[in-house]
């Protein structure tokens, strides 16, 4: 297992830190998303166009979520993390002054940069969240994504109140982004990164089997197809944060602070469900788990996406939204169940989870010029909801290794001789 930290009160601090670090992760992403509507008008952007903007920008994140096991092994997640603070700070600032000066260049060389520093964090916050689970031995990586949403809803509402005030979107840029980089590098010093080293379980020693790392997790069949359930609830996850509040505010005629609260009904409800969805695990375990939050999914999406009425468009909002919170949470603790193998298996889950929210962005731009509508567009996030239902029995844990009790629920029956 991953060697524990050297006493409680380190591993309690690095869960106190890393819990931050995903709130302000949170508050930093959405309080820009639910400035895109004000974001597009100060760009004259049609969807299509801001689409094809933000996939060109997210190139270097691209690069960067490929290059993330191999940069993880030789710096380490303390100095990535560090890195990733720093550059995502300088882009996140950059977007808000190309707005302000019109610069199209200026917004796309900050998304740029955005990304790249965004790569950088996603990949050593989610190896130590689950490091951190093994430390403690129960489930906790949603209690994580759970600060992640909550995060989300305080930036929802930065934004929301930022556009009714009339606040600039280079001035809020600014202050979130300096605010929030100075945070997170006080949680870094803080003990963000939990002592210890991953080490071989005893049967891998027994094998002479050496850590799993750089390209050869993308080889492992079951590692790719936990990693459909990590990519679908990353472009389920990604298109409502990009497009939701866009959806509502141009398919119901609403305004961009109410699009705003929208999208802070959708996370909300995420963060409800991640902070108690725990005990869902340990009775339902990972499958069955998996299984009603896609089921949740697809209806609340459907509904959303096909209704005439807002009041029942933010009912599919609700729903969507709880059934999105489980999925990428349990993809992780899934390829966690051989923690000396976790580092480069949770690093696949969270470069697919990256480079499918970089995604979804432009498809749904795409598809909402040829649909006619930005909300009739999300309806092709079906696809990989119902990919991710469909490859849903391998979260359950391996059969030769049941590292929890409650795991057992998931486990198949094996022949005894």
């Amino acid at each position: 297992m991953f060697r524990p930290a050297p006493a409680p009160l380190a591993r309690h601090r690095a869960r106190l830190m890393l819990l931050g670090a995903f709130a302000l992760s949170g508050l930093i992403s959405f309080s820009w998303l639910a400035r895109i509507p004000g974001v597009r008008d100060d760009l004259h952007l049609g969807a299509a166009e801001l689409g094809v903007v933000l996939l060109v920008g997210s190139t270097g994140a691209l690069v960067t979520v490929f290059s993330a096991p191999l940069i993880l092994g030789r710096i380490g997640s303390a100095r990535m993390f560090g890195a990733g603070s720093v550059v995502m700070t300088g882009g996140f600032t950059l977007m808000g002054v190309g707005p302000a000066l019109g610069s199209l260049e200026a917004f796309g060389l900050g998304i740029v940069l955005n990304g790249i520093g965004g790569a950088l964090l996603n990949v050593p916050m989610n190896v130590e969240s689950a490091r951190i689970e093994q430390a403690y031995g129960r489930a906790v990586i949603p209690h994580f994504h759970a600060a992640f949403s909550l995060g989300a809803v305080g930036g929802s509402v930065l934004g929301a109140l930022s556009a009714a005030l009339g606040v600039s979107v280079v001035a809020q840029f600014a202050v979130v982004g300096v605010l929030v980089g100075a945070l997170r590098l006080v949680a870094l010093a803080g003990g963000l990164v939990m002592p210890g080293a991953p080490r071989p379980t005893a049967d891998t020693a027994a094998r002479g089997a050496a850590p799993a790392r750089g390209r050869s997790v993308w080889t492992e069949p079951r590692t790719l197809l936990v990693g459909v359930v990590a990519f679908a609830a990353a472009i389920s996850e990604g298109a409502a944060n990009n497009w939701l509040s866009l959806a509502f505010v141009d398919g119901f005629g609403a305004t961009e602070a109410f699009g705003g609260l929208v999208l802070g009904v959708f996370i909300g409800s995420m963060a409800v469900v991640r902070a108690f969805g725990t005990r869902a695990i340990d009775r339902l375990g990972r499958v069955a788990t998996l299984q009603l939050s896609g089921l949740f999914g697809v209806a609340g999406l459907a509904l959303f996406a096909l209704t005439s009425r807002p009041q029942v468009a933010l009912v599919g909002v609700a729903l969507w939204g709880m059934g999105a919170a489980l999925c990428f949470p349990l993809a992780v603790a899934a390829v966690s169940d051989d923690p000396w193998k976790a580092p480069a298996r949770v690093s696949v889950m969270a470069s697919l989870g990256s480079v499918a929210a970089m995604t979804a962005s432009p498809m749904i731009g795409l598809a909402a010029d040829a649909l006619g509508g930005t909300r009739h567009a999300l309806l092709v996030v079906l696809v990989a909801l119902l990919a991710s239902l469909a490859v849903s029995r391998f979260v359950g844990p391996s059969l030769s290794r049941v590292a929890d009790p409650r795991d057992a629920l998931d486990a198949e029956p094996v022949a005894v001789a």
